[in-house]
C-alpha cells in the first residue's frame, strides 16, 4: 500500500470500471492492485509479450537476467490473480480482438500503457516499437471513442527533447530526440486529434526516470541495484552528472488515481513525476552505502538521450490535488530495500 491511500476509501471508486491495456506491466499491475484496493473493477488487457513472458521466454534473444525477470512477471501475474483482477490475453495490435474486449468489459475509463517502453531498444528497432506503440494506440482510440468516458494516454519526458533551463512545464516546448520520444509525441497529437472528432474525454500523462519493485526495463536506478548484488561493476553512461526526475512507482499510481478520480483533469497534459531532478551519481551513492566495495565505470554518453532535469508539477497539484510524497532519498532507499529481501529470499536469481 502506499502513503496516499490511506486519504482514500473504496467508495471513490465503487461505481468505476477501469480496463488497463497493456496492464501486466511495471506500471499497470501496480496501477490495478492500488486501484482494486481502492474499490475499482479493474481489468487488465495484455498480450503478456513486449517486455513480459514472451520477450523473456524468447530463445532467439536470450536475455542474461531473463530468469530473474520471469520471476518477478510471475510474482506481478500472482499478485494480480490473488487480487480477483481479470486479465484479457489479447494483443493491442489485433483491432478486432481488442475491439471485442472493451465491449465486453463495458469501461468507463481506459488507461493506455501498451508500448515499447525503452527508448534504446525503441531506436534499435523503430518496426517493432511503431507496432506496439502507435498501432496499438490507433485501435484502442478508435474502439473506445464511442464506448468510453474518458481515455488516460502514457506519453513520456522524452517529448521535450533537450530541457530549455533546468526544468519545464507542460506549455515548454517539445522538441524529441529519437524515434521514442517522436512516437510518444506523435501519440499525444493523434489522442487530441480523436477528442476534436470524436469528443470523448481524455488526459495525457508525462512520467520520468521510473523506479520501483518489480519493473523488468532495466532503467538505470534497477540496474544500480541488480548489478551490485551480482557483485558487478556500476556503468554510467557520461560523467554522471545528467540530472533526471527520478520518480518512484508510487508517486505515479497517485497521479493517475488523481486523473481517474478528477474531471478537472479531463482534456489535460500532466507531468507527473517527483518534481525534483537529482543526478545519476546521486543514485550510485545510495547504492555505494550498501555496497562500500562497488566500482563505478564511466562509458561515453548516449548521444540520443536527451540532456533533462526537473519537470514541473505544480499544474497537477493545483487542478487534481497531486502531492508526491517519495523524493529519492525515501522511494530509491524503499526499492534498495525491497530488493535486498527479494535477494535474500532468492539468492540464485541473483549469481553472476
Amino acid at each position: 500500500m502506499y502513503d496516499f491511500e490511506t486519504s482514500l476509501s473504496p467508495e471513490h471508486f465503487s461505481d468505476r470500471r477501469i480496463l488497463l491495456v497493456g496492464g501486466a506491466g511495471f506500471i499497470g499491475h501496480n496501477l490495478a492492485l492500488c486501484l482494486k484496493r481502492l474499490g475499482a473493477d479493474v481489468h487488465v488487457l495484455d498480450s503478456l509479450q513486449v517486455n513480459n513472458l514472451g520477450a523473456f521466454t524468447n530463445t532467439i534473444r536470450r536475455d542474461p537476467n531473463a530468469r530473474l525477470y520471469l520471476d518477478l512477471i510471475n510474482t506481478r501475474l500472482e499478485m494480480l490473480r490473488s487480487a480477483d483482477i481479470p486479465l484479457h490475453v489479447v494483443d493491442a495490435r489485433d483491432y478486432s480482438m481488442l475491439s471485442r474486449a472493451i465491449t465486453e468489459v463495458e469501461p468507463h475509463a481506459v488507461v493506455h500503457l501498451a508500448a515499447v517502453a525503452h527508448a534504446n531498444r525503441a531506436n534499435k528497432d523503430p518496426f517493432s516499437t511503431f507496432d506496439h506503440s502507435m498501432r496499438t494506440l490507433e485501435n484502442a482510440l478508435d474502439a473506445c471513442r464511442s464506448h468510453i468516458e474518458h481515455f488516460v494516454y502514457f506519453s513520456s519526458s522524452m517529448v521535450y527533447g533537450n530541457f530549455e533551463g533546468e526544468s519545464v512545464t507542460e506549455d515548454s516546448p517539445c522538441n524529441p530526440i529519437g524515434i521514442y520520444g517522436a512516437l510518444k509525441f506523435g501519440g499525444e497529437k493523434l489522442v487530441i486529434a480523436y477528442n476534436q472528432v470524436f469528443g470523448f474525454n481524455y488526459t495525457i500523462v508525462r512520467p520520468s526516470a521510473l523506479y520501483g519493485e518489480r519493473c523488468v526495463s532495466r532503467r538505470v536506478g534497477q540496474a544500480f541495484i541488480e548489478n551490485a548484488l551480482a557483485g558487478r561493476d556500476l556503468t554510467i553512461n557520461g560523467d554522471g552528472e545528467d540530472k533526471l526526475d527520478f520518480t518512484y512507482i508510487g508517486d505515479l499510481v497517485q497521479g493517475i488515481v488523481r486523473v481517474l478520480l478528477n474531471p478537472p483533469a479531463y482534456r489535460q497534459t500532466f507531468n507527473l513525476t517527483y518534481g525534483g531532478a537529482h543526478s545519476i551519481n546521486s543514485l550510485a551513492a545510495i547504492v555505494k552505502e550498501h555496497f562500500p566495495g562497488i566500482t563505478v565505470r564511466h562509458q561515453p554518453r548516449d548521444s540520443l538521450m536527451p540532456e533533462r532535469g526537473t519537470l514541473n508539477v505544480d499544474k497537477a497539484r493545483r487542478l487534481i490535488g497531486y502531492d508526491p510524497c517519495y523524493p529519492v532519498d525515501k522511494g530509491y532507499r524503499r526499492y534498495l530495500d525491497w530488493y535486498l529481501g527479494y535477494s535474500a529470499a532468492k539468492p540464485d536469481l541473483f549469481k553472476p
